[in-house]
């Protein structure tokens, strides 16, 4: 291994090819060596658009490569922890995309499995390393706001196609396991800590999959977290922060682009702190990068992402209760 990782993509999926890919060849400590598909003429035509990486027919055939140095995941949730295991078995580092497993002992069993093999894995929750949402969790976790008493969010779209992966249970799919794990996941990391407490409401569609959720999440302090998702409403997407003397909104909280972005703690005579437009996909890879490079470990590791998952299995476990409080 040299100063610049080898990566591997593991599927054609789209969040790979339209994000991720890119983001891996814009980066500065990486480059895109191979990708894998079942088809491998699929993988074939993948592999053009990125300068001509190796393409592979099978997933095995592209762990087998010994000039890989890592492998980035976008299977459907549920193949996350068997796909995940044999790359760490095979010697890969794993960037895995969220949410990391089904359950919080899958994430816990990936974890294991990329220790006893000297293995980095990471949960790919990109919009942790902008600069606006690391701004965001300084002024939480500070006093710029004064005691906190709420967290409010929304990340919700209409998806389009009834074939879509998003609605089989089978393969892990949901509104929760989707876009509301974002909600979650930015509520427990702004401010710092675990929820004692759950209730979820949740619609159910023909699949059986959870199209729309609505929740709450009690945290130490009486510091309380609503969110909703869904599958099958209009885009919305932010996550607002109430404190005793200010709060803040964040727009497009998970995907704010790659335009200037802005953050405004109100009320305040300041002018809105403005940040440069970046490619939070690119930062992401590069920090994985790095970690593998360096080998420190990720900001974010795998049993971060199991205690993420815990409160996903909770809300379930509401939801599929009639909204019955469910304590963690």
């Amino acid at each position: 291994m040299s100063d610049r990782i080898r990566w591997g993509i593991l599927s054609t999926a789209n969040i790979g090819r339209k994000a991720v890919a890119p983001a891996i060849q814009r980066s500065g400590n990486g480059h895109l060596a191979a990708v894998a598909s079942r088809d491998k003429n699929k993988a074939a035509d993948y592999a053009a658009e990125f300068g001509g990486a190796t393409a592979y027919g099978s997933y095995e055939a592209l762990l087998k490569d010994a000039d890989i140095d890592a492998v980035y995941i976008p299977l459907p949730n549920s193949m996350h922890r068997e796909w995940a295991v044999r790359a760490a078995e095979a010697g890969k580092h794993a960037l895995c995309e969220k949410p990391l497993g089904l359950t919080a002992q899958e994430c816990l069993d990936m974890a294991e499995a990329a220790r006893a093999n000297g293995v980095k894995l990471m949960e790919a929750f990109m919009y942790r390393f902008h600069p606006r949402t690391e701004k965001a969790i300084e002024l939480v976790q500070g006093s710029a706001l004064g005691p906190i008493k709420l967290v409010r969010s929304a990340f919700t779209f209409k998806l389009t196609s009834p074939d879509n992966i998003r609605l089989s249970s089978e393969l892990g799919g949901g509104s929760l396991m989707d876009v509301g794990c974002y909600c979650v996941n930015s509520a427990r990391t702004l401010l710092g800590r675990e929820p004692l407490e759950v209730q979820a409401f949740a619609r159910w569609g023909e699949s059986g999959v959870d199209e729309e959720m609505v929740a709450t999440m009690k945290f130490p302090g009486d510091v309380f977290a609503q969110f909703s998702c869904a599958l099958t409403l209009p885009r919305q997407e932010y996550c607002e922060v109430v404190g005793e003397s200010g709060r803040f909104n964040l727009s497009s909280a998970y995907l704010p682009g790659t335009d200037d972005t802005t953050l405004k703690v109100m009320p305040s005579d300041d002018k809105p702190l403005t940040f440069e437009g970046v490619d939070e996909y690119q930062l992401m890879v590069e920090h994985f990068a790095n970690c593998v490079l360096s080998d420190e470990s990720p900001r974010y590791d795998a049993r971060e992402a199991a205690a993420n998952m815990r409160v996903l299995e909770a809300l379930y476990r509401s939801a599929r209760g009639g909204g019955r409080l469910e304590t963690l």
